[in-house]
């Protein structure tokens, strides 16, 4: 996504609130080997009422902060934003599934992000967002305070834009990173020579723990070939606006869904356009930030993410089972 950067941040901070009450940590995933730190926040059921939480001067939420983790089994679903977004930009999916029994875990994208958006045009950001992911389940599963409330055996993923490209990867997607179109022989561009280098699609990150992924809208689609989508079997809703924008289009969405190896849950938002998929924007927000936040006449964004939610929330309770239930406890 071309958001602009640390205002984004900001604006979006701005009077945000989450759609259903729900427990919310704020949570780290330290740095090392693997990595650089990752910054991010959890949405867990909780049973306590929401109430305002303030988290900085422009940030306001409700929602229970450190809510006592009460539960077990509750399956996973962790977030990757778009292209210099944020982990609160899908705050309304991440509260309506855990007020559903889910745990949900987003994080900042480390050098392409709002905060940061240092390397977003690097070829190491398209390499390290998976890995990033697969470091976050691994948090929630063996660090994270509420491990021993989560079911190892179902996870999934919800991806929007960039972060559509992450989950296509973390579920076994190749791409074609010659797919680049403006990448001819001599484009001066550094991420078309960081591709003529080397080949970067072996250091990818696939994760087999996931059983099931929502994307909307994903971005470098041209890169995903017949071939390359051909391990990307896991059950998958996909989601494609009817104007697109920000480089993605019904079309490279389109050919994602006819790619892929088996049929995906696919649906075309009419009059949409690419960030309609976002949380519905405050006053502050539309104000600060319209071509974020303002949709096509008629359109209706509120209302288009009460039925949004409904479907994501159906269909990973249809593939990840029931809340508060393990995949095992059904087949005794």
């Amino acid at each position: 996504m071309r958001l602009i950067g640390l205002v984004l941040a900001t604006v979006f901070a701005i009077g945000a609130t989450l759609a259903h009450a729900a427990g919310l940590e704020l949570i780290e995933v330290p740095s090392g080997a693997e990595g650089r730190t990752l910054t991010g926040a959890v949405w867990y059921p909780c049973a306590a009422p929401a109430q305002p939480v303030k988290l900085s001067e422009l940030l306001v939420v409700s929602a229970v902060k450190d809510c006592p983790i009460e539960g077990n089994a509750w399956p996973l679903v962790v977030i990757s934003h778009g292209r210099t977004g944020n982990f609160f930009l899908h705050r309304d999916i991440a509260g309506a599934l855990a007020d559903a029994g889910f745990a949900v875990a987003a994080i900042y994208h480390p050098g392409d992000s709002s905060r940061d958006m240092s390397r977003t045009n690097d070829l190491s950001v398209l390499i390290e967002r998976p890995a990033d992911i697969t470091r976050l389940v691994d948090f929630m599963l063996n660090t994270w305070a509420g491990a021993r409330a989560l079911d190892r055996e179902r996870i999934g993923f919800f991806g929007f834009s960039r972060g559509g490209y992450t989950g296509l990867v973390e579920m076994g997607a190749n791409p074609d990173f010659r797919g680049f179109a403006f990448c001819d022989d001599g484009s001066p561009d550094p991420i078309c020579g960081q591709i003529r280098d080397r080949d970067p699609a072996k250091a990818l990150t696939h994760d087999a723990r996931f059983k099931a992924a929502v994307l909307a809208d994903p971005a470098l689609s041209r890169l995903f070939t017949r071939q390359g989508l051909r391990e990307v079997t896991m059950p998958l809703q996909l989601w494609a606006s009817e104007g697109g924008g920000d480089g993605v289009s019904l079309d490279t969405v389109t050919a994602i869904a006819k790619n892929l190896p088996s049929k995906a849950d696919f649906h075309v938002v009419a009059h949409a356009t690419h960030f309609s998929f976002a949380t519905p924007c405050s006053p502050e927000q539309t104000k600060a930030l319209p071509e974020i936040c303002r949709d096509e006449p008629g359109f209706d964004r509120v209302a288009f993410h009460e039925q949004f939610n409904t479907a994501v929330l159906t269909f990973f309770r249809k593939h990840l089972g029931n809340t508060g239930k393990s995949k095992s406890s059904e087949r005794r």
